[in-house]
């Protein structure tokens, strides 16, 4: 682990989900509200919309999992490495990390894996001259390790 990687905040800690979840958005709050991550100099903007239970849907993608968007929930593993992403961004030019973009819906996504931690950052490039943090994840499959090494392999080889 890099020196500027912080610990996961372990759910073990605390007496029930809502004073867990009051402590990871209270991280989320300070690292993308209050002092944003920056991208090769370009500072990070939110998704606000749609909101859910009051938070902006990226702090939903950062620490829920699902494929339908009104659907998603927590997910044990993103919460607690709600720490990683804006380090992750903030130190997207150290070597310990593997960078690519991809063409996805008509936008660029940057993809920040760090894989000594098996932990992925996907930021979206849009067209106004902005970023957006997009998702973040644990990657917990073998086959999905694969399949990001070699898709960072394919960018890497153009």
């Amino acid at each position: 682990m890099s020196e500027w990687l912080p610990p996961i905040i372990p759910n073990n800690g605390y007496n029930d989900w809502n004073h867990y979840f009051n402590a990871i958005y209270k991280v989320f709050e300070q690292d993308f509200v209050i002092d944003r991550p920056v991208y090769n100099g370009v500072r990070l903007g939110l998704k606000n919309h749609p909101e859910y239970n009051g938070k902006s849907a990226t702090f939903w993608h950062l620490i829920s999992e699902g494929s339908i968007e009104e659907e998603r929930l927590p997910c044990t593993y993103r919460c607690e490495r709600i720490t990683y992403p804006k380090p992750i961004i903030d130190n997207s030019n150290d070597g310990c990390l593997k960078i690519w973009t991809e063409l996805r819906k008509g936008e660029n996504r940057i993809h920040i894996w760090y894989e000594d931690e098996n932990y992925l950052v996907v930021l979206a490039e849009r067209k106004k001259g902005y970023i957006l943090p997009w998702t973040a994840f644990y990657i917990k499959e073998e086959h999905s390790k694969i399949k990001y090494n070699r898709r960072w392999m394919q960018y890497k080889d153009k």
